[in-house]
């Protein structure tokens, strides 16, 4: 048999793929923490964050270590994880540093376009020996792409606000995940600042004198109905209309990424006309 080609990761570093050991996984990004379970790995993973909530019900008996930005170092590593997964945006550096300063195989991911997701299942599936598992959500995810690019290629393009939080308002710059995959409806997002991924944005007239719609995210700030009135209110029948938007279908990569470009298609087909 040949040698193992290494697989690389966000931050260069080459990972052996595993053939006979069976990995300790500690997942630090809720969406890595579903795509593991969905590529059949879900009794390889040891530990989660209290963030990471999906698949609903098959969570209970993996434990927390704390949130995404703030893990308690100590109960993680008393899980002996053999590999914790991160991300670029999530996981504080130094947090990735401590853990591999520790022996723990650290994964970086860093996916910044929806085709990047592609790469990632590649990388998880072919890393913990599941490539045919991989591949087949990426033919899934394949098909929900084009189906939703060629649909909006008959829709008119729109200049949206993706408003993520309040007291200050904040929105995504084009840079990102988010803005990046509501391209693919056509919907450039506005209040970019290439400096900040994450840039504090204004609700005043000025600021919405180009905007077609705001979307209001059910993440990270929880947006609800009742907010989507108050601000539709507040701005007047002259402002843009407001609507509420499912965040973890629009921001979560890997596999709920599938289902999030059928969202997307569904959701944007109802301001098409």
């Amino acid at each position: 048999m040949g040698a193992r080609v290494p697989l690389v990761d966000a931050a260069g570093t080459p990972h052996v793929p595993l053939t006979a050991s069976s990995p300790r996984i500690v997942s630090l990004v809720p969406s890595l923490t579903e795509l593991l379970f969905d590529l059949g790995l879900g009794e390889q993973v040891v530990g989660r964050t209290h963030y990471c909530v999906h698949p609903k019900g098959a969570l209970a008996d993996v434990p927390s270590v704390g949130g995404t930005k703030k893990v308690r170092f100590d109960r993680l590593m008393v899980l002996r994880p053999t590999h914790a997964l991160v991300n670029v945006d999530e996981t504080p550096k130094a947090l990735a540093e401590r853990l591999a300063a520790a022996g723990v195989s650290v994964v970086v991911t860093h996916p910044i376009a929806p085709l990047d997701n592609l790469a990632l299942y590649a990388l998880i599936g072919g890393l913990f020996g599941r490539p045919n598992e991989a591949a087949a959500l990426s033919m899934r995810f394949r098909a929900g792409h084009q189906r939703l690019v060629e649909a909006a290629r008959g829709w008119p393009p729109r200049r949206v606000l993706y408003v993520i939080w309040r007291k200050p308002w904040m929105t995504v710059s084009r840079e990102t995940y988010i803005s990046q995959t509501l391209a693919l409806a056509g919907w450039q997002t506005t209040g970019h600042d290439p400096a900040v991924r994450y840039p504090e944005t204004s609700m005043d007239a000025a600021a919405l004198a180009e905007v077609d719609l705001v979307l209001l995210s059910s993440e990270p700030f929880s947006f609800s109905e009742a907010d989507v009135v108050a601000l539709t209110r507040d701005l007047g029948p002259s402002g843009p209309p407001v609507a509420l938007i499912d965040g973890e279908m629009v921001s979560w990569y890997g596999s709920r990424a599938i289902p999030g470009l059928s969202y997307l298609h569904d959701y944007a087909a109802g301001f098409a006309h």
